[in-house]
Parts: structure tokens; C-alpha cells; sequence
């Protein structure tokens, strides 16, 4: 997926996240003034932009639109 979008995140950034479980699913603060987006996306290029990867987060405003930021659509299978 990266190289793709910036994938908006359900939580609040913060530049610690807090972790629930040894570092696995991090979870923000719980509330804030932005919201998390994660990974790269298409403007990004591995020969000049750090985000250009799966684990990179950014904090972005909820009103925040752009055209390389989007959104995975996920269902628990149960």
C-alpha cells in the first residue's frame, strides 16, 4: 500500500504514541487537535522523502484535504 496514499487513522496524533501491548497496535492520545495519517504517498520518492514508508505518521487537521491523502476501507471477519 505505500506509495499509494497517506492513509488517514482513526486516533489523535501525538509524537509518542502509547503502545497497549508491547508495542503492538499504538494507540494515541485521547483526544487532540489532529488526527493521524500514516505511510507515503504517490508525491513521495524513497530517494528524498522519509515518509516513504508503511510506519511514517504525520499529524493532520480533521478539515485537512488533499488530494494524496485517503482512507482503507477494513471489516473484521467474525
Amino acid at each position: 500500500m505505500t506509495g499509494n496514499v497517506c492513509e488517514w487513522c482513526h486516533d489523535w496524533f501525538h509524537t509518542a504514541a502509547t503502545t497497549s501491548n508491547s508495542g503492538r497496535d499504538p494507540h494515541g492520545p485521547v483526544d487532540g487537535s489532529r488526527r493521524s495519517a500514516r505511510g507515503g504517498s504517490y508525491l513521495c520518492h524513497e530517494s528524498y522523502c522519509r515518509r516513504y514508508r508503511v510506519s511514517a505518521r504525520q499529524g493532520l487537521t480533521p478539515d485537512s484535504s488533499m488530494g494524496n491523502t485517503g482512507f482503507r476501507c477494513a471489516r473484521d471477519v467474525g
